[in-house]
């Protein structure tokens, strides 16, 4: 999107300068930003600091191959310092730069799918909410306006000449300006007017505290122009002097004695644009025919917009030499494990790797497979402590069952990290399959499991009544990728995979119908015979009248019906009738004539189609049904 849109617009002004608007959600976020009040208005220095250091990042990379954009200044850095008498706060940088185009993308529109959903967030979220949502949509820029009465960023393109420099300016209130203007250094400079409430931020000590806990890892120098301590007789000869305020050193590159649990946790916090706690993590150095460092960490909440959007880019951070390669490097993570983060450092790897060069990388598929079971293997160990288990299987449970499908060769390692509720355990508790298969009754040898729509359709079930009376345990799944999922899967540890509702069911307790109640399934089923491929005498049904019976290969009814009504075709099936003859719905109708017959027939299919999970294709008719029948004397 650009500044030639529909809703923008742009007019020029003497010498060069021109006036545009925001693009509309630009102008809502500025909105926000402006007027809504925050309990941790410092965010907008980590946000910009993050920036600064993504340009640093992005020089450092195209450097490896035009080593001309770097020039003469080598060293990378980010600088902040303040002019108390101007209430202003400057976060300069030296990297990558912009150009006048790239500032109007970059700032004047925002041109990322889920923005709207961010704002949303933000007006409904509370104010300790709104620091997290800010990071996770990337919108840090705007930040700036939390604290600002007017922001002006000065910047220019490395490589480019010096009066190819661009100055952007905005008070936040649905307009900025741009204008040429000469800059002898490449980089960003962004500057920001305080406003009067908030001018504890000219303090260098506040600055030092929030650059300390948000920034400490940043991997270039954060340096603070500070004054220092004056004495008494000299006070006037002291003059300011730049004070790198971070720790440069890698947090991966440490050992991990080294490290304490609050600073794994803050380089997390960093990287990971989320103000809580990780759960877990591991961090590994592989030395030998190939050497890389591994530091990943499972989160405790799932980003807004990224968990169940599988098209969204992500990945981990790839480092080469501690230069960074990937901001989100997707060839390292299957999609299953998406919400992993972290860092991935080789020694090996060529800094002029590419997209392309990394797909066909053997020495990456290496790495890419112990990201992999080092992340299961964490996960496993993460299993030991319930309460955190259940917090991550909330989050990110869902996306984990994918890899059933999507990763044959861990197949089983990720099969006993899955949680199911159970008959066992009821709706608000969870089992592993291992656990399952420690409480089977004597001679089982099959784990049973029944799909819906949702969990307490799973659980009501009629086909759970005869597991119910013989104390046998059924796992309820109630999410709509489950039924996807057991289409794929078949076994675990040499027990078999099988739904309650599909294929015939050997209770060992079947009779023959008596030949009157096999006459009246006979005519139920010529009634039914466009819907049902069969009707017979159940076994399983010990409350319900009646229950669809599915082809051990059919896909259950909720799911087809969703494809349908997604446009997709789906192998048509009948499935098979079940009756409960000793149901008193059933002793009805054996003594029905006609039209009633037809009633309570068709109200039993449809009945079953219902607890089944599925959809009436004539609501209309069975409500009329349903009306004779209750009013009926007979």
């Amino acid at each position: 999107m650009s500044d030639t849109d529909s809703d923008a617009s742009v007019a020029e002004c003497p010498q060069g300068r021109e006036q545009h608007s925001f693009q509309t959600e630009a102008k809502q976020l500025l909105h926000l930003m402006v007027h809504s009040l925050y309990s941790n208005r410092e965010i907008f220095l980590r946000e910009l600091i993050s920036n600064a250091a993504d340009a640093c990042d992005k020089l450092r990379f195209l450097a490896v191959s035009d080593a001309a954009l770097l020039g003469e200044d080598t060293e990378l850095r980010i600088c902040i310092s303040v002019d108390a008498e101007a209430k202003t706060i400057t976060i300069s940088d030296n990297g990558i730069g912009m150009n006048h185009d790239e500032v109007i993308a970059n700032i004047g529109t925002i041109a990322r799918s889920g923005t709207r959903e961010f704002l949303q967030q933000l007006q409904d979220s509370k104010n300790d909410q709104r620091a997290e949502l800010i990071g996770q949509f990337g919108v840090g820029f705007y930040s700036a306006f939390i604290v600002a009465d007017e922001v002006t960023v000065e910047t220019r393109h490395a490589g480019a000449d010096a009066g190819a420099a661009v100055r952007w300016q905005s008070a936040g209130e649905g307009e900025y300006t741009l204008e040429p203007i000469s800059r002898e250094q490449r980089g960003t400079d962004v500057i920001i007017k305080l406003k009067d409430d908030a001018e504890e931020f000219l303090q260098e000590y506040r600055l030092r505290s929030i650059i300390q806990r948000y920034s400490g890892h940043i991997s270039f120098p954060v340096q603070l122009l500070t004054t220092p301590p004056a004495d008494d007789d000299d006070a006037e000869k002291q003059t300011p002097e730049w004070q790198t305020i971070n720790d440069t050193t890698a947090l991966w590159t440490r050992p991990k004695t080294d490290i304490s649990d609050e600073e794994y946790i803050d380089f997390y916090k960093s990287i990971g644009n989320d103000s809580a706690a990780p759960l877990t993590w591991t961090h590994n150095h592989v030395e030998g025919a190939q050497s890389y460092k591994l530091l990943l960490f499972v989160p405790g909440q799932a980003p807004y917009d990224m968990m169940f959007n599988r098209d969204e880019r992500q990945g981990l951070k790839l480092y080469v030499q501690r230069v960074l390669i990937m901001d989100a490097a997707e060839q390292l993570l299957p999609n299953y494990l998406r919400f992993v983060r972290g860092v991935v450092d080789s020694a090996d790897l060529p800094l002029n790797v590419s997209r392309e060069i990394l797909q066909e990388n053997d020495l990456l598929q290496k790495i890419r497979s112990a990201v992999v079971k080092r992340s299961l293997t964490m996960l496993e160990k993460l299993s030991a402590d319930a309460d955190k288990y259940q917090q991550f299987w909330k989050h990110f449970g869902t996306v984990l069952k994918e890899g059933i499908v999507e990763d044959m060769g861990n197949r089983d390692a990720i099969a006993k990290l899955l949680r199911f509720p159970s008959t066992r355990t009821g709706l608000d508790g969870s089992t592993s399959l291992n656990e399952y298969i420690e409480n089977m009754a004597e001679g089982q040898d099959t784990i049973w499991y029944v799909t819906a729509d949702n969990l307490k359709a799973a659980a009501g079930s009629p086909h759970l009544e005869w597991f119910r009376e013989q104390g046998i345990e059924v796992l309820l799944l109630g999410d709509r990728i489950d039924e996807w999922l057991m289409g794929y899967w078949f076994e675990f540890d040499g027990k078999s995979l099988k739904s309650i509702a599909k294929g015939k069911l050997d209770t060992g307790a079947e009779e023959e119908p008596e030949a009157a109640d096999k006459a009246v399934l006979e005519r139920l089923h010529k009634l039914l015979e466009d819907r049902v491929e069969s009707v017979t005498s159940s076994a399983r049904l010990k409350q319900s009248v009646a229950c669809l019976v599915l082809d051990e290969n059919a896909m259950a009814m909720h799911m087809q019906q969703l494809l349908q009504q997604a446009g997709q075709d789906v192998p048509s099936s009948k499935p098979g009738l079940e009756v409960n003859l000793q149901h008193p719905l059933w002793q009805r109708l054996q003594s029905a004539q006609e039209q009633q017959f037809e009633d309570l027939g068709w109200l039993l299919y449809e009945q079953a189609v219902l607890s089944g999970g599925g959809q009436l294709d004539d609501p209309a008719a069975f409500v009329q049904r349903t009306n004779r029948l209750l009013t009926s004397t007979d």
